[in-house]
């Protein structure tokens, strides 16, 4: 789950809705996705649907990783 958007960084709270992702996880903001992006993942081409939240209690135990981050 990455915690921001890949266009504009803007932050993505994993526990908030606000971020859309494609069949590949591509993350963006609502806003990238409805203007600049004209609902087309610049990555692969795919469709945008929102990326469900993680229930806060979950957080502590599956905090979000940004690409590349090594896992505990």
């Amino acid at each position: 789950m990455r915690p921001t958007c890949e266009r504009c960084a803007r932050e993505l709270p994993a526990d908030q809705p606000g971020a859309m992702i494609c069949s590949f996880e591509c993350t963006f903001c609502a806003d990238c996705v409805s203007g600049p992006l004209n609902e087309t993942c610049p990555n692969c081409g795919g469709t945008f649907v929102p990326r469900p939240p993680r229930p806060t209690a979950l957080l502590a135990k599956y905090p979000p990783r940004a690409p590349g981050d090594a896992a505990e």
